[in-house]
């Protein structure tokens, strides 16, 4: 009699759940600062693009990051479909603006995903959530930094693009205490 290995299927918890949802918010914020990189490109504002189209790939491997917890605790992950992100702009002080906004309802998904593992005693999904904590930290500051620039640059934007030439923004290169992200970081 043959024996076949079964993989134990076990209930979605609130917080594996709320990872996988986490996983389409990530993308979907890409693929807004995507739009928002795409609308400073066609403004010829090439530092104000780069910046966001920066901020397009850390939000991939967010979400990306989220996907290989996901699969290195056998759960299996799902790749969404992402909600409709805003193309139509008229000013700089909007498009950044949107941006902190995102960053600050990122913050608020990370909280409540970090609450969720700590109520369910989930304490390597606790742990997990801590890098995230520490990221959106520095993620709400660098967008409230930037619309700052913005705001006193009066609608010079060659000021702006002068501070984000000259200032690192939101890029310290790489962190050692980072997840792993499944397929590599872009």
């Amino acid at each position: 009699m043959a024996v076949t290995a079964k993989k134990i299927h076990h209930k979605e918890s609130k917080f594996e759940h709320l990872l996988q949802e986490q996983v389409r918010n990530e993308f979907t914020a890409s693929q807004q600062y995507l739009a928002v990189a795409v609308w400073f490109d066609n403004e010829d504002l090439p530092r104000l693009a780069a910046h966001f189209y920066r901020q397009a790939l850390e939000e991939r491997n967010h979400a990306m990051m989220i996907v290989q917890y996901l699969m290195d605790n056998n759960i299996k992950p799902t790749i969404p479909a992402i909600e409709q992100v805003r193309n139509d702009f008229t000013e700089t002080r909007e498009l950044v603006a949107l941006a902190l906004e995102q960053e600050r309802e990122v913050t608020r998904e990370v909280e409540t995903l970090a609450r969720t593992a700590r109520e369910e005693g989930d304490y390597l999904g606790e742990q997990f959530m801590q890098w995230f904590l520490k990221e959106q930290v520095e993620e709400v500051s660098s967008m409230s930094t930037l619309l700052n620039v913005v705001d006193r640059a009066k609608g010079n934007l060659f000021d702006v693009e002068n501070y984000l030439a000259r200032e690192t923004v939101g890029d310290d290169g790489v962190d050692a205490t980072a997840p792993r992200t499944a397929g590599g970081a872009l």
